[in-house]
């Protein structure tokens, strides 16, 4: 079964909330039928500590916003990888050198990829979305 529509909702809240606080490779995977604890994992990376807190909080106080009340959370200390669970969505904010060590992306590559709007720069490029309608 496919994530459900507040999942996605919810992940595009977080996405831009991330990228407000200027966080790079912003990508979503729908990892619903993985997982049974969750349906999206939404991946962002950050150039330092700081700015991964600073992203990770950024995340918190949107999606407690929009509704979602934070279940988890660990790695704050270190702020090299903090990860936020929101039960439907889960949040993975990593340094950027992590991001590349832990490869998240090829662990989940079976993956459907969550199309996120254009505006956001996790949007893949060569989305059919960008193609001109006829």
């Amino acid at each position: 079964m496919p994530a459900t529509q507040r999942a996605l909702d919810l992940a595009v809240v977080a996405a831009r909330a991330a990228a407000d606080r200027k966080a790079e490779e912003i990508i979503a995977l729908d990892v619903s039928e993985q997982l049974v604890l969750t349906d999206v994992f939404l991946i962002a990376s950050a150039s330092n500590e700081r700015q991964v807190t600073a992203i990770s909080d950024a995340i918190e106080e949107a999606m407690h916003k929009a509704g979602s009340k934070l279940v988890r959370r660990e790695g704050r200390t270190e702020a090299r990888w903090i990860l936020l669970d929101f039960g439907e969505v889960v949040a993975h904010v990593q340094h950027a050198e992590d991001r590349v060590y832990y490869a998240l992306e090829r662990l989940w590559k079976d993956c459907p990829v969550v199309e996120l709007p254009a505006d956001l720069h996790g949007a893949p490029a060569d989305d059919a979305q960008d193609a001109p309608q006829a």
